[in-house]
């Protein structure tokens, strides 16, 4: 059966860069902190974004996670893997996969 699913436009404000990581294959590697409405209330987010300097892509989860260990230990994740941006969710799927 179908129903109405009230779909809800989250947006983050107030982005800052928290971390900045320059791999060696020219890739950025970015934890951004930001706010964001959450149950009528304004609470703090951290986002993971990569920028790939070779090819101009980027890609962004800009709500990764309300705790900044979280995102850091993720964004080093990407270092490591040398994660470009058409991996990012791939690899947000390995990482929630490792962390449960």
């Amino acid at each position: 059966m179908f129903g109405y699913i009230d779909v809800r436009e989250r947006s983050v404000n107030s982005r800052t860069v928290y971390m900045e990581i320059y791999g060696g294959n020219k890739v950025s590697y970015r934890v951004t902190s930001g706010q964001m409405m959450r149950y009528g209330s304004e609470s703090k987010t951290y986002g993971v974004e990569i920028e790939d300097h070779n090819s101009g892509g980027t890609a962004s989860i800009m709500d990764f996670s309300a705790d900044i260990e979280d995102a850091v230990d993720f964004a080093e994740l990407l270092v490591s893997e040398q994660c470009m941006p058409p991996q990012l969710y791939a690899m947000a799927l390995k990482y929630l996969y490792i962390s449960i």
